[in-house]
């Protein structure tokens, strides 16, 4: 394992003080419990809080800041964030209006988010994100899995709140954002989680798991490589045949590296998506290109698709300050 670490116990708190380092005016950090929060709280707001296991940066602290989230609670890589981190978060970000939880869907990130909300003494609601095609169970998870569209949920519905929608107004988006949202992935090599320090999974230099996860949970199938255009056919077939899209329908194209794959590699995939999607009679009038919910370093993509209205795409458009997604 060749990775850049000092201790493998202290991995996460390091990582958490350079980010905050890095972003001093923006973000802050708890450790006791542990949580990311913006740097000033903000007012007069729903807040918004996500989370779930390192190893998916940006995902979800990199999305912490004005348009997006108040808060995010990271677990040590790829296990759940505990009900006292979220607990904690939604204390440190509270400013009257209410509490939102984004969750993606996984086992353990829903029972401690589920718990969390019982025990939270605040008006609070969820958005449970699973916009994952690739397969409708396995065992990370009851129904499917959340995956790169957790982003979209996060954007939009931040946007929302930072207009001063109310808690049940900006759970509405979430939701109507996350039933509009579907995504699909491959990967070509698995990752290393530090503590393990070897692959998470095998698999042989000419192939690829179709529909793998974001811990290298198994796809659909395994295959053999084929060329860019045939993969992105196979990915749009499952997210179109799950929309079921009307033509002329406007969409957001999202192509998410999982960190071991070059942006020339992405920018190539959104090429051959975006030919294909018009192809299909849509029209993809926004784009996001680029690593962000990664498994570490594995090699691979996702992609996702949003039906967007106008409503979706003022939300999307709205400003946002953060350390991973600004404009």
């Amino acid at each position: 394992m060749k990775k850049f670490i000092n201790d493998i116990d202290s991995v996460m708190r390091e990582s958490l003080s350079g980010m905050i380092d890095a972003h001093p005016g923006l973000l802050r950090v708890e450790f006791e419990p542990t949580f990311v929060a913006r740097a000033a709280r903000a007012t007069k707001k729903v807040a918004l809080i996500s989370g779930g296991g390192s190893g998916h940066e940006p995902l979800h602290a990199g999305f912490v800041g004005r348009g997006m989230l108040d808060a995010a609670c990271p677990g040590q890589v790829f296990t759940s964030p505990t009900p006292d981190q979220m607990l904690a978060a939604a204390a440190a970000a509270e400013s009257g209006r209410g509490v939102l939880f984004i969750v993606k869907n996984y086992a353990g990130d829903t029972m401690n988010f589920q718990i969390a909300s019982e025990m939270l003494d605040l008006e609070n609601a969820t958005v449970l994100v699973n916009d994952d095609v690739a397969i409708e169970n396995s065992k990370h998870t009851t129904g499917r899995r959340g995956v790169a569209g957790t982003l979209m949920v996060e954007k939009m519905a931040g946007a929302a709140a930072e207009a001063g929608a109310s808690l049940l107004e900006c759970k509405a988006v979430g939701d109507r954002v996350n039933a509009a949202t579907a995504s699909m992935g491959v990967a070509f090599t698995s990752c290393t989680v530090p503590a393990a320090g070897r692959a998470t999974f095998d698999i042989d230099a000419d192939e690829m798991e179709v529909g793998v996860g974001i811990h290298g949970e198994p796809g659909r199938r395994r295959e053999k490589v084929k060329p860019a255009g045939q993969i992105v056919d196979d990915l749009l077939g499952a997210i179109l045949g799950d929309l079921k899209p009307a033509r002329g329908r406007e969409v957001l194209l999202h192509v998410n590296g999982f960190g071991g794959t070059p942006l020339m590699e992405l920018y190539l995939l959104h090429h051959c998506a975006s030919q294909r999607l018009r192809e299909q009679g849509l029209k993809p009038v926004r784009s996001l290109v680029g690593n962000y919910t990664t498994s570490l370093e594995m090699a691979g993509a996702s992609l996702t698709v949003t039906l967007l209205d106008d409503e979706m795409i003022t939300l999307w458009d709205a400003p946002v300050q953060t350390a991973a997604l600004r404009w």
